[in-house]
């Protein structure tokens, strides 16, 4: 049986269109971006006041929405998305904090050009003890690390991507921090007597 048109889409309730997206019903899932994006792109550009960067949430929210439409049990569409692009807005912010204290970090170490070099060595081992810390990760709490961390999905996205409980994502991010913590305290506490000396 044929996909019902974009225009007889528009009399149908959301649950309904849910129902046909979890089908795979690209039709559905056209008629469900129409009517929720400008609601969701419009929550995301008041809170980071960058179009380009909204814009860019919320594609990934519902390229996610596509891409897990088989898994999900979406109660209320409206209020899932507007929760969702709050966690990315906050996964994103909270990124951004990161990189602009260490872009804030790199350019005061390069003030003194006699410190340069071993500042420079300081944060290359860091980034090679980083990545060194990562590779020792379990696989499973690597993945959920990566996922939560570097690529913002929620822990419910992700026990859906890994068909893991929420529970099991939480404990495998908690074992990971602990983990990478215990990995990188040599290098915190060098990067602290180096600040602590200047």
């Amino acid at each position: 049986m044929s996909s019902p048109t974009l225009q007889a889409f528009a009399s149908w309730s959301d649950e309904a269109l849910l129902l046909a997206l979890r089908a795979n019903d690209r039709a559905a899932f056209a008629e469900l971006y129409e009517r929720h994006w400008y609601r969701v792109f419009a929550l995301a550009y008041r809170k980071l006041k960058s179009r380009e960067t909204a814009e860019e949430l919320v594609q990934d929210l519902f390229a996610a929405l596509w891409q897990m439409r088989q898994e999900q049990a979406i109660e209320n569409l409206e209020h899932y998305l507007l929760s969702a692009i709050n966690r990315r807005i906050i996964s994103y912010l909270r990124s951004s904090q990161v990189r602009v204290a260490y872009a804030d970090y790199c350019r005061w170490t390069q003030t003194d050009a006699s410190q340069a070099t071993e500042q420079d060595l300081a944060a290359a081992d860091l980034s090679e003890a980083y990545a060194k810390a990562l590779l020792r990760l379990p696989e499973q709490s690597r993945e959920v690390f990566k996922l939560s961390r570097l690529e913002h999905f929620s822990v419910h996205e992700i026990s859906l991507r890994l068909n893991l409980s929420v529970k099991a994502v939480e404990y495998h991010l908690t074992k990971s921090m602990r983990l990478l913590r215990g990995h990188l305290r040599d290098f915190v506490v060098l990067a602290l007597v180096m600040l602590l000396h200047q």
